[in-house]
């Protein structure tokens, strides 16, 4: 093996990361913690197979779930000269280009268009099969339109048909949304079938399971998509559904060149359908695995911001799942808990601080302000702009819901990972879930009140354990500074007192 090739791609990986790196050879699993450097120790591990001979990078997939995660992914191979052969996409885009590949030797027909629209179909679903007059306006405009999406995505990525909803909503007491009884929802996910078949358009969804058919019903088909996946990379992986893990099996087959890379702790999109147990069960399903590597070194964040996140794990009841972090940096600030009389005084005091962190040399890109729902944004952002200052705003737009774009949207992710564009004078202001994959020198976390965060301050249970997470998460996105914030009340004339989020530990 030549030593300069080795030593280049396993360049400054440090001895975990190392071990990752050079388990060339599947099934191979490597949970990894926040800030451990997941994305450069798979992307090292892919160059190191490639440039090394021991993989040919025409033949290697890696797929993650956002369009920016994946032009990070992108951009960073290429650094290491492997970015032009090797595929690395999003499950819905890797599986959309390999349908089109071989869709004219398996159908007549032409390819069916992605419905940018879906909405709009599920408007038409809902007034064919339920009585206008029946529901109040609150269960036919857009929220409710929204609502209705949103569960029959739920359950195409938990592989539920329209005919099994109503026996899956008896087994696991599932309220169906807007009010709607289970076999009338089931009804409205069936028109909404029948509307995207009648207009020739599929959904995002559809591209997954069309995927698994092709696979599963073609066998030549079959054997095209899996010569182009000999080594499958699959990150985020505590965020896969049972659609997605469908899918894998099927490029796979008989091939147990995977690796799968994740975090139990941060998975915070289970209402939606992701779901850590295929992470967490493995090395159950592909016994004998040739690896198991953990990852908890945080090489992101100071101790005292690690400390603080190892508190909020700690004291959950599914806490043998998850890492003990370790901080692989120097000492630093304490993290800052404020109380505040009311919601305006809040905003305006962490406005204040960004403003003489500015003032003080600090570029406004390296600040994040962090809310739990988009509706607490506008009062964050409203302050900032009194205060002169610049922003920008993420917000979650859901779980995987834009798992496509068109290739200027590419093109601009890979520019900005690439670090080509950047907006160095605008704070970011982003929920908890918007903020994920994403890492600033100074976060504040508003909002750490019970009802907020844990958001409707719910019984020991999953949905507590969800928001346990998701503080968790973003706790981790900061580097250097973390301030956490809650306002007694509402307005200093209105509303009932707050008890400080159980999270401020």
């Amino acid at each position: 093996m030549n030593g300069s090739v080795e030593d280049d791609a396993l360049a400054g990986l440090d001895d975990a990361q190392r071990e990752a790196a050079t388990a060339l050879d599947g099934p191979v699993r490597i949970v990894a913690c926040a800030g451990a450097g997941k994305t450069r120790t798979i992307t090292r591990r892919i160059a190191y197979g490639c440039r090394t001979g021991a993989w040919d990078a025409r033949g290697v997939l890696a797929v993650t779930f956002s369009v920016k995660a994946a032009a990070e992914m992108r951009a960073r191979l290429g650094t290491l000269g492997v970015g032009d052969d090797v595929t690395a996409a999003t499950f819905h885009s890797a599986a959309l280009h390999q349908l089109r590949r071989v869709w004219p030797d398996v159908c007549g027909a032409p390819f069916p268009h992605v419905t940018d629209r879906p909405q709009e179909l599920t408007a038409r679903a809902l007034r064919r099969t339920v009585n206008p007059e029946g529901l109040d306006p609150t269960q036919t405009g857009l929220p409710a339109v929204c609502d209705v999406l949103a569960e029959i995505n739920w359950c195409k990525v938990q592989l539920i048909a329209p005919d099994d909803y109503g026996r899956v909503c008896a087994a696991t007491h599932r309220q169906p949304p807007i009010g709607l009884e289970p076999d009338r929802f089931a009804d409205v996910y069936t028109a909404y079938e029948q509307e995207k078949s009648a207009t020739g358009h599929i959904d995002f969804n559809d591209i997954l399971l069309m995927a698994c058919h092709v696979i599963d019903d073609d066998a030549d088909a079959a054997r095209a998509i899996r010569r182009s996946i000999r080594w499958l990379t699959v990150d985020e992986y505590q965020d896969v559904s049972p659609l997605q893990h469908r899918l894998l099996t099927r490029w796979l087959g008989d091939n147990r060149n995977i690796c799968v890379v994740g975090d139990p702790a941060q998975t915070i999109y289970s209402f939606a359908g992701a779901s850590s147990y295929d992470l967490l069960h493995f090395t159950e399903e592909f016994s004998p695995v040739a690896a198991d590597i953990s990852l908890r070194t945080d090489y992101r964040s100071t101790p005292q911001i690690v400390g603080y996140a190892n508190r909020i794990l700690a004291a959950s009841p599914e806490r043998e799942h998850y890492l003990r972090l370790e901080s692989g940096r120097g000492a630093g600030a304490r993290v800052v808990r404020t109380q505040y009389d009311d919601d305006e005084q809040e905003v305006q005091g962490v406005a204040a601080r960004i403003a003489r962190l500015v003032a003080q040399g600090v570029s406004a890109s390296d600040i994040a302000v962090l809310t739990r729902i988009n509706a607490q944004q506008q009062h964050v952002c409203t302050t900032l702009r009194a205060q002169g200052l610049r922003f920008r705003v993420r917000r979650d737009a859901g779980w995987q819901s834009s798992p496509l774009a068109d290739e200027t949207q590419e093109q601009a992710a890979l520019l900005e990972a690439k670090g080509i564009v950047k907006d160095s004078s605008a704070v970011t202001v982003s929920t908890i879930h918007a903020s994920k994959g994403l890492e600033f020198p100074h976060v504040f976390i508003v909002g750490c009140s019970e009802g907020l965060l844990p958001y409707g301050s719910p019984a020991p249970g999953e949905a507590l354990e969800e928001e346990r997470r998701l503080m968790y998460v973003g706790v981790t996105r900061a580097e250097d500074t973390l301030h956490l914030s809650f306002a007694a009340r509402q307005s200093s004339d209105t509303g009932a007192r707050r008890r400080p989020s159980r999270f401020l530990v």
